[in-house]
């Protein structure tokens, strides 16, 4: 990252692609590292979530299907009936399982990323061994900042749960019900979105300011203003992504039995290796989209300041203090 602070600002979505991809390359080895160790067991977990899932699922529907045919009251019903609660629970707890599991491993990859990107751009000496040991201390930090966007996003899907269940019970049947029903729509997924690009900036602010949960996430409400546009489409192009992955993944391994057990594992494979790529690319970007932003606002990062932050004391990480990071105007 060998551009000056003002530079960053004129950066547009294909230059930022641009960056990250340089970044990664002229960085390989740490990344290699980082991508072993973190962003590898990320993937395999969430694929892995989506085969276990579908077997799991499928089995319940097949033990449904017996039931609604077998005689109330008999031996088999009563047999039926305790292996689908016995499957259900399986179900909801491997659903718990990779809840955590993905989320500890998508937090730490984060900080592993966002702590690197930082120490390349101040010009230290960074090793595998430094990123992990203090891995462990950031990510106290990210995990309040995720607290804080899932309860916001719980709050807002349920706003949005009720406002479509009054839709569903004043206007549904009316002439302009169905055009309500798309412009609720619309709004909901503008609201997503927004609080997803909100919630990625705010997990680096957490790393590398002293704001962490609501405050780091009104940093960073603050920061992507004047830059919405640019952080949608790169937003949106890179889940995009992700969803195409995901439902190859689904048609061509999960529910490709048609196409052979070897064509399977090669496709399986190929999602994996888009997979892994895509992830550690989204980490890279997003954290150089936060020093485009710091550059668009005019908020100088001191370099020095930055690099005895991101410095590891008594086994302790400590952040960035506002004075060192936030409203050190410089002239374009």
């Amino acid at each position: 990252m060998d551009r000056e602070q003002e530079e960053l600002q004129f950066l547009g979505i294909l230059d930022i692609y641009k960056e990250s991809y340089k970044i990664i390359f002229t960085w390989r080895k740490i990344f290699t590292q980082i991508t072993l160790a973190l962003i590898l067991p990320l993937s395999f977990i969430f694929l892995s979530h989506i085969q276990i899932s579908d077997l799991i699922f499928s089995n319940i529907i097949d033990d449904e299907i017996q039931l609604d045919h077998a005689r109330a009251g008999s031996p088999r019903y009563k047999k039926l009936n305790d292996l689908l609660s016995s499957e259900w629970t399986y179900f909801w707890l491997f659903k718990i399982a990779y809840f955590t599991f993905f989320l500890i491993f998508s937090l730490l990859s984060t900080a592993a990323v966002v702590y690197t990107i930082a120490s390349i751009y101040t010009g230290r000496e960074v090793t595998f061994a430094n990123v992990i040991s203090v891995v462990p201390m950031v990510w106290k930090r990210l995990m309040v900042t995720f607290l804080c966007i899932f309860a916001a996003l719980l709050a807002y899907n349920v706003f949005a749960f009720l406002l479509f269940v009054a839709w569903a019970i004043l206007i549904s049947d009316t002439s302009i019900g169905f055009v309500a029903f798309f412009g609720l729509l619309i709004l909901y997924l503008v609201g997503v979105t927004y609080m997803s690009i909100i919630w990625q900036l705010a997990s680096v602010v957490s790393v590398l300011e002293e704001a962490c949960g609501v405050k780091a996430m009104a940093k960073s409400r603050a920061l992507v203003k004047g830059k919405m546009r640019v952080t949608t489409v790169i937003f949106l192009k890179l889940n995009l992504s992700l969803f195409v992955i995901q439902v190859a993944f689904e048609k061509l391994v999960v529910h490709g039995r048609y196409l052979g057990m070897v064509n399977r594992v090669s496709y399986g494979i190929i999602c994996f290796l888009l997979l892994f790529k895509l992830f550690l690319f989204l980490l890279v970007i997003q954290t150089v989209i936060y020093f485009v932003c710091k550059s668009y606002h005019h908020e100088n990062i001191d370099k020095s300041a930055l690099s005895d932050h991101l410095e590891v004391y008594l086994g302790e990480y400590v952040p960035l203090k506002s004075k060192d990071v936030q409203l050190q105007e410089f002239e374009v």
